[in-house]
């Protein structure tokens, strides 16, 4: 059984920085695709980056757009989200999810349908 356990959380002021961290655990599998999504409280649950298997191609929501960073170590099997300048509006659960279907090393996605595994999520609390 495939788990992913994400970490880094936690309260923080506006301004500051987080390191977000999501590692794959139990069956060995190449992620193709990473994810990390939001769900803010009485919000759906949204898209905030995505990362190709060859970690060229990154795509982002608008607004966190020049401050957050994704990135990933495929030997680690883990993907990393950096949260820099914060603000009150990005206070969320954030997700990590993993796309195990064939894709060619390019590809990304923004669709929560296409991504197979799902992490428990991480709290962020950014005070204002």
């Amino acid at each position: 059984q495939v788990q992913l356990v994400e970490s880094g959380g936690g309260l923080v002021q506006a301004g500051g920085s987080l390191r977000l961290s999501c590692a794959a655990s139990g069956r060995t599998f190449s992620p193709f695709v990473m994810g990390w999504f939001r769900q803010a409280p009485g919000k759906e649950r949204e898209f905030v980056a995505t990362i190709s298997l060859n970690g060229v191609n990154t795509y982002y929501v608008d607004s966190v757009k020049g401050r957050f960073t994704i990135s990933r170590d495929n030997a680690k099997n883990t993907v990393y989200l950096q949260l820099n300048s914060l603000k009150p509006e990005d206070t969320a659960v954030y997700y990590c999810a993993f796309d195990v279907t064939y894709h060619n090393s390019l590809y990304i996605s923004t669709a929560p349908s296409e991504y197979d595994y799902w992490g428990q999520g991480t709290h962020v609390t950014v005070s204002s």
